[in-house]
């Protein structure tokens, strides 16, 4: 790992935390990541045939997300190697790519306007924040429950939107952050277990398992480090220990880690039963002996939280970007 890899990253870090993804933008330009999903989209279309049986589904997945990866790898390498040879505008340009890929003050702002909903609109402002950001019937959720599902959505996007293409970024630069992007882009398209991607989005969902694992346990040790700077040892020691005790409790193999420590740190319980598309899904409560009622003042709390877990994380980068230059 080079130097210049972690002066960029923190550097796209400090940037994507004040600017964010600018609406004004992003109505005139199309997001990287909805080109990704466009093409996506276009290969679902094309190789997910109900003539095939599942075996043959399940092969063309795995070509199908291979291709992906592979397309996106030589993308990355390539806008790299063109930033290199333009000197110190191209290392600009590189911060900037990166943060477009990461979500930290976007994650913030949309979490927020629950809370804000809540308080200007009651539970119908809050129901229409929180669709925005989950994929769970919002009708079907009270006050609670859409607090719940506010904080539990901040706390697996820190994950698998800012702690996960970090750390791609550093390990493998703009390959990975693209090979990255891409593949948790498909998981979100293609990898339910639907009948009809049960087949097809199987490679998708578990490389997207893989891929998220070193990010899901770094990020309980980051939002320990949040909770201790906002609230408190407690709140840290608190945030450590559940999510190495509750983890498991999610369905997801990497989701129940950021969420259980947020549980902790907010003491506050999280999960239990939800209904997605009309279909009831019982999962046991995260951090059962928390306080069983989330407020909007919880949601609140977990984004002071969640940025004190981000500015952790750029401090890590900056040490490593000043070990780097010395070794």
């Amino acid at each position: 790992m080079s130097t210049e890899i972690f002066v960029v990253l923190m550097a796209a870090l400090v940037l994507d935390r004040i600017v964010g993804d600018p609406e004004w933008l992003w109505r005139r330009l199309p997001h990287p990541v909805v080109l990704f999903g466009t093409m996506i989209g276009w290969c679902d279309r094309t190789f997910n045939r109900k003539r095939l049986g599942g075996d043959a589904l399940r092969i063309s997945g795995v070509l199908t997300i291979a291709g992906l990866l592979l397309w996106s790898l030589v993308c990355g390498w390539l806008l790299h190697r063109l930033f290199v040879q333009i000197g110190l505008f191209g290392w600009v340009l590189e911060t900037i790519v990166v943060a477009v890929f990461l979500a930290q003050k976007s994650l913030a702002d949309h979490v927020l306007q629950v809370a804000a909903g809540l308080r200007s609109g009651g539970l119908e402002g809050g129901r229409k924040a929180v669709a925005m950001i989950v994929g769970r019937d919002p009708e079907t959720l009270d006050e609670p429950a859409v607090c719940r599902a506010a904080i539990e959505s901040l706390a697996e996007n820190f994950s698998d939107g800012v702690v996960a293409p970090a750390f791609w970024y550093a390990l493998l630069g703009l390959p990975g952050l693209l090979a990255y992007k891409m593949l948790n882009t498909a998981d979100s398209m293609i990898g339910h277990k639907s009948p009809k991607y049960l087949h097809f989005g199987w490679a998708s969902a578990r490389l997207d398992d893989l891929a998220n694992i070193p990010a899901a346990r770094l990020s309980i040790l980051l939002i320990a480090a949040g909770a201790a700077i906002i609230s408190g040892r407690r709140a840290a020691r608190n945030a450590l220990g559940t999510a190495l005790r509750d983890h498991g409790l999610h369905r997801s193999p990497n989701s129940g880690w950021p969420e259980a420590a947020m549980a902790g740190a907010l003491d506050v319980q999280l999960a239990g039963p939800r209904i997605y598309s009309g279909t009831l899904v019982h999962e046991p409560m995260i951090h059962g002996a928390g306080r069983p009622v989330a407020t909007a003042g919880d949601v609140q709390s977990g984004v002071s939280i969640f940025y004190g877990a981000c500015m952790t994380l750029a401090v890590l980068v900056a040490l490593a970007a000043a070990i780097a230059s010395i070794v």
